[in-house]
């Protein structure tokens, strides 16, 4: 099947909900959320077949992509240079000449993604492009320093100009089914964000079942995140679609319970234009046309962007460029 109706463009006006302020814990409504695992591996295993978009209409989808992507640099090695580079790609994330050639002009990535040293760095670079920058936090990757340190590190990002705080939970919270200690411990990192939103990462190449992901998810909601996300990037599995489908089936059971949209997600191995495509018509399936804003919907990707540019020179040009001339930063 060949979805060629409703094309996203590039930049499309966006209505900002009111934020997701979160509830008690109800844990009747956490212990019956289930997941069919075989059904959903059936399910996630037709997409990518059944799924294409080819010439105009895959170029407007993938610029639309672009506008989703979390730019991220999380090395050890990093340095203000390296993310001043990584700022000046977020704002001009395709070469000119190609976007000429689309008609396309203005676009941006979602936000640019660093870690709490970085921030600083990356609120100069970005100054006047209206690009967030995101910090991880909560001892990122891990999760796993004394929770003191990780709420005040939430805060010293905030106060140093992040507006979106990444924070890991405490996998083993889930592997026990403590829930409502994993309620309390994202209600209070979502009281130390402030007015910055939150995106709460699960690590669900960690979590054992897709039922333990299922349930996070909806723990994490209640607690007040404003996105859900599958995980650091950092694990042996990262993103995958079968998570991905649990994750915002989730975000819809929380929609239509609640009122509030909350936003996901996925990051980790996405670094194909093409799995970038898939995602995307996953989501317009399942969410709907509003969860493809990037108020909605994030890639956590670095060399997503790079594959994306090459396929849209390939687009206008008709010639496959060799990956180089895409360097991310």
């Amino acid at each position: 099947m060949t979805t060629q109706t409703h094309t996203p463009t590039a930049q499309l006006p966006q209505t900002l909900d009111a934020r997701n302020p979160g509830q008690e814990l109800d844990l009747d409504w956490v212990l019956s959320a289930q997941a069919n695992t075989s059904a959903i591996e059936r399910r996630c295993a037709t997409l990518p077949g059944r799924r294409s978009v080819k010439k105009d209409y895959q170029a407007a989808w993938l610029l639309k992509a672009i506008t989703c992507i979390d730019l991220t640099t999380l090395s050890g090695d990093d340095t203000e240079g390296r993310v001043r580079r990584l700022c000046a790609k977020a704002a001009n994330p395709v070469r000119p000449d190609i976007l000429q050639a689309l008609g396309i002009d203005g676009i941006t990535t979602g936000a640019v993604c660093v870690y709490h040293d970085m921030v600083p760095a990356a609120v100069q670079a970005l100054q006047g492009t209206g690009i967030p920058v995101a910090a991880v936090s909560t001892g990122f990757p891990a999760g796993l320093s004394p929770f003191h340190l990780r709420v005040a590190e939430i805060g010293e990002s905030v106060n140093a100009g992040a507006d979106e705080i990444d924070i890991v939970i405490s996998r083993r919270h889930v592997l026990e089914g403590n829930w409502q200690a994993l309620y309390d411990e994202m209600r209070a990192f979502r009281d130390a964000c402030g007015e910055a939103h939150v995106k709460a990462i699960l690590a669900t190449g960690e979590l054992g079942t897709l039922r333990n992901v299922a349930r996070a998810s909806l723990v994490c909601m209640m607690a007040g995140a404003d996105f859900i996300k599958t995980s650091t990037g950092k694990e042996s599995v990262n993103a995958t679609l079968p998570v991905t489908l649990v994750m915002i089936r989730a975000i819809r059971d929380y929609f239509e319970r609640t009122g509030y949209r909350v936003g996901y997600k996925p990051a980790g191995g996405i670094s194909k234009a093409k799995d970038a495509l898939v995602y995307l018509s996953l989501m317009k399936e399942e969410l709907g046309d509003r969860w493809l804003q990037p108020d909605l919907f994030r890639f956590g990707a670095s060399s997503l962007l790079g594959d994306i540019e090459r396929q849209l020179e390939h687009h206008v040009t008709g010639a496959y460029s060799a990956g180089w001339r895409h360097a991310v930063g």
